[in-house]
């Protein structure tokens, strides 16, 4: 099971015509990686190229266009790439494979509900809130900065945040931000609420103070009441609250 961490990318090259016993080579190739338990792959064709024979492969010749190269892509543990590549690399006699190092930074597969819901199921637990408090108009990298910092959060698998939005606020500077038919304050306050463990609020805390330059943060341990039915990590996640 393909995991968030290091990872190998293997990126096959071979031609459509290219053939492995009774069929293409390229469906030979995915048929032996999907049953050696391969987490995914794709192939896809190309629209020109040429390779280590220099002749050109295009869609505007006819009689080239079952010559066109197909590529070949799937990523995997780097235990599992070297399990398959010795005998990808009998398989390929006429092509191209190449392995690069990457990092998977999210895997998300959706489940299927089945079945009726159960009773809900209440947890206790200790937590960490964090509080990040800011304007509107703050900005990171040309784009606002809790819209940012959410994203960043989402990267780092914290389970949940919610942005609120203030009608009426003043800082240290002493300025009002508010809202009103009259009048539209284009910083108006915002707070970002977070809850999760205290070693990952630890980690969330450290990214923000680098993203931030006015702005207050602030956090404090927190009792947490949740109630889980039959899909407790979908559930949690659409609270906003951290999921075990």
């Amino acid at each position: 099971m393909l995991s968030k961490g290091p990872a190998k990318k293997v990126t096959i090259y071979v031609n459509e015509d290219t053939r492995h016993h009774v069929g293409p080579l390229y469906e030979a190739i995915l048929t032996f990686l999907m049953h050696r338990g391969v987490a995914g792959a794709s192939a896809s064709k190309c629209l020109a190229g040429f390779g280590t024979h220099q002749m050109m492969h295009t869609t505007k010749i006819e009689v080239l266009t079952e010559h066109l190269p197909i590529r070949i892509e799937f990523v995997e543990t780097p235990a599992k790439v070297d399990e398959l590549l010795p005998t990808l690399y009998e398989m390929v006699t006429d092509g191209f494979i190449e392995v690069h190092d990457t990092h998977v930074i999210k895997v998300a597969t959706k489940e299927h509900k089945a079945g009726p819901r159960k009773p809900h199921e209440e947890k206790r637990g200790k937590a960490k809130l964090l509080q990040i408090y800011m304007g509107e108009a703050d900005r990171w990298h040309g784009e606002p900065l809790y819209d940012a910092i959410v994203k960043r959060l989402r990267m780092m698998d914290i389970s949940g945040a919610t942005v609120h939005r203030g009608i009426l606020g003043y800082g240290a500077k002493g300025h009002t931000h508010k809202q009103s038919f009259w009048h539209m304050s284009r910083d108006l306050p915002l707070m970002i609420a977070v809850i999760d463990s205290e070693e990952k609020i630890r980690e969330a805390t450290q990214i923000v103070e680098q993203m931030v330059e006015d702005a207050l943060i602030v956090v404090s341990e927190v009792d947490i009441v949740r109630l889980v039915r039959s899909n407790p990590l979908e559930e949690a996640s659409d609270a906003g609250l951290p999921a075990s």
